[in-house]
């Protein structure tokens, strides 16, 4: 079935590709816009120790990585298994469980990072 497009020109609908991207109008499967898509920062990787909001807990953060959601998770898989405990990775903000602002920065380091330690 072709794709029947409005009195303004936008794509209504299709069964032709399936879910098409609202930014660029390509299929999902072709989509540009993600690539394009620069993460924003200033290239320097912040390591802090934070314990607020979490039961006293303490978490090691990394902000400001310059890397795109699935190159993040990835690091962040590293960096947890070589801290041997849990943690995650959203909103470009790694996040691992314990105190290992040491260990997360010469890694960090050792992958060609800028690197600072943040906080206090």
């Amino acid at each position: 079935m072709k794709a029947k497009r409005s009195e303004g020109g936008g794509l209504v609908y299709s069964t032709e590709h399936g879910r098409m991207c609202p930014q660029c109008r390509q299929p999902q499967q072709q989509c540009v816009c993600a690539a394009e898509a620069e993460p924003a920062g200033d290239g320097i990787a912040r390591v802090a120790r934070e314990t607020k909001g979490r039961g006293g807990k303490e978490v090691t953060v990394v902000r400001g990585l310059p890397l795109a959601a699935d190159a993040l998770a990835k690091l962040g898989k590293q960096l947890r298994t070589r801290c041997g405990s849990g943690g995650t990775a959203k909103d470009g903000v790694l996040e691992i469980q314990g105190d290992h602002v040491e260990t997360v920065m010469a890694e960090l380091a050792k992958h060609g990072f800028k690197v600072k330690r943040g906080g206090g």
